[in-house]
């Protein structure tokens, strides 16, 4: 996945009071709540044991990169939540891909501005 060079600047979390495996605990459940999902559910999306699902939540254990990957989308969330970092960018970094994106959307020729338009309905 490519990454803008003006986004890389992300500010980085504090120094991190607790255990990686506390934090992405911690979150991972802050965001099944949010998503009105049991554990249960969670791990028949992840196809892992509802066991071992539970000793990620409860910062037990670290999530391979795999599982990771595969629990962003079940959760409705994206790494950088669930590994502690802001949620959001700062403001002039989100104005600024806003501005980036609105100049190459206007570089579009009629079918691909047509294949943009078909495609933002699957954009969550």
């Amino acid at each position: 996945m490519y990454i803008h060079p003006d986004i890389r600047g992300g500010v980085p979390p504090e120094t991190p009071s607790k255990p990686l495996s506390n934090i992405i605990g911690d979150t991972a459940r802050l965001a099944r709540l949010r998503a009105n999902l049991t554990q249960v559910d969670v791990a028949q999306l992840l196809d892992i044991s509802p066991v071992v699902y539970n000793r990620l939540e409860r910062g037990r254990m670290l999530p391979s990169v795999q599982t990771l990957y595969r629990l962003c989308p079940a959760l409705r969330t994206t790494p950088n939540e669930l590994l502690g970092y802001p949620a959001s960018l700062p403001p002039d970094v989100v104005a600024d891909a806003k501005e980036s994106l609105l100049r190459r959307v206007r570089q579009l020729d009629a079918h691909q501005a047509l294949a943009l338009i078909q495609l933002l309905p699957d954009v969550r």
